[in-house]
């Protein structure tokens, strides 16, 4: 059995991310979303260990001394990471894992594993992103808070050259056929499945 391959998916807040890749795994087979851990509180429609794994400050600190996270970084004052031993057992066993995290948490899973596949989701434009944040259902954003955002995503977006693939997020249906055409292409790469190819190669009985 191969081991799966890592994808991270990456976007400015209010890009949609999450959303697309929640579609994404529905409808490629062999592929599942990793859920962060947190110590941010949840929010009244999320539901814990599906949206995120939603823990306090202390557990959070105590799996950071255990070097339990594969990378967490402070995000607007909460905490998220994403664990090592969950990413492991599903790569493992074969599935390939989404990662959706920031571009600084990206940086650091990309440096310890080379083989990462790196996706930065753009929105249209900088105006249809602060429009969608503005206009996000439920949002308690005050301005100062939008503004941190804003000004995040344009140091996000100066560093998307760091990823292997840029998709435009300007129709949800479309951005996900894209990505779902990446999974496929990366899935058929001989660097993802040269040790079943070696099998198959190895019936062959070459050169007898």
């Amino acid at each position: 059995m191969r081991k799966g391959l890592l994808f991270i998916v990456s976007a400015p807040s209010g890009t949609g991310k999450t959303t697309l890749v929640e579609r994404l795994v529905q409808t490629v087979p062999g592929l599942v979303m990793s859920r962060s851990y947190t110590s941010r509180p949840s929010r009244s429609e999320e539901v814990d260990g599906v949206n995120y794994h939603f823990i306090n400050e202390d557990r959070f600190t105590e799996m950071v001394n255990e070097n339990r996270f594969l990378e967490w970084e402070t995000i607007f004052g909460f905490r998220y990471g994403t664990s090592v031993a969950d990413t492991e057992q599903y790569r493992l066993k074969g599935l390939d894992v989404v990662l959706v995290i920031d571009v600084q948490g990206a940086r650091n899973v990309i440096a310890n594993y080379a083989d990462t596949i790196g996706i930065f989701v753009i929105p249209p434009s900088f105006d249809i992103l602060e429009e969608r944040l503005r206009g996000r259902s439920g949002s308690s954003l005050s301005e100062d808070e939008l503004q941190q955002r804003l000004k995040m995503a344009k140091t996000e977006v100066s560093l998307l050259d760091s990823y292997r693939y840029v998709v435009i997020n300007d129709n949800v249906e479309k951005c996900v056929d894209q990505l779902r055409s990446i999974v496929v292409a990366e899935r058929s790469r001989i660097t993802g499945t040269k040790s079943e190819i070696a099998q198959i190669i190895g019936s062959f009985d070459i050169g007898n």
